[in-house]
């Protein structure tokens, strides 16, 4: 037996080759989004210091993500995955048949998917901040809009988790260890 890549092969048999795929601060981004995004949610109005700075957190977290989708490495840009709403309902309707094709970066509906999640996060975030304002303080409509903002994230996570654990079955790869180390499959 031998480790050749972190990969243990038997008989000879080699893994399957490797590509970087998610570079360093997407996946930093995306774990730090989740933590804080829950640290925020757990948080609420019992532990305001810590949900506020969790909130600014995260959306500074998003502007710098914004601006990765425009200048980072291929996978990470908004051109290589954002794609029309027909090609999103279309590759969901291939998910669902289990018949989807592979993507090694972001598929669409995982495209639309971080799309949606960062619409969102922006929209949790900057009525969190009107709260804060002399403006907004106190205002009722604005507290609804975040938490409906909030609750409409929560969502979202439950269907991109689902999502991933439907293409890890149906490709036979971990999106989650994809995340973590940055590496895929080649083919």
């Amino acid at each position: 037996m031998s480790a050749i890549d972190g990969a243990t092969v038997t008989g000879g048999a080699k893994p399957p080759a490797t590509v970087k795929v998610w570079d360093p601060f997407v996946r930093v981004f995306h774990w730090s989004l989740a933590g804080l995004f829950l640290l925020a949610y757990a948080t609420g109005d019992e532990i305001e210091k810590v949900h506020i700075a969790a909130g600014y957190t995260i959306a500074g977290l998003l502007a710098l993500r914004i601006v990765w989708g425009f200048v980072g490495p291929r996978h990470a840009r908004f051109s290589d995955f954002v794609r029309s709403p027909g090609a999103v309902l279309a590759y969901m309707r291939d998910m669902a048949l289990l018949r989807a094709p592979r993507y090694l970066g972001h598929n669409p509906a995982g495209g639309a998917m971080v799309l949606a999640l960062i619409v969102m996060l922006i929209g949790t975030c900057t009525t969190g901040h009107m709260m804060t304002t002399d403006t907004f303080w106190g205002a009722r409509w604005v507290e609804k809009v975040h938490e409906i903002c909030a609750s409409l994230t929560i969502g979202l996570v439950v269907v991109h988790v689902l999502g991933v654990l439907v293409a890890s079955f149906e490709h036979r790869e971990s999106l989650v260890k994809a995340m973590i180390n940055g590496r895929k499959r080649q083919s």
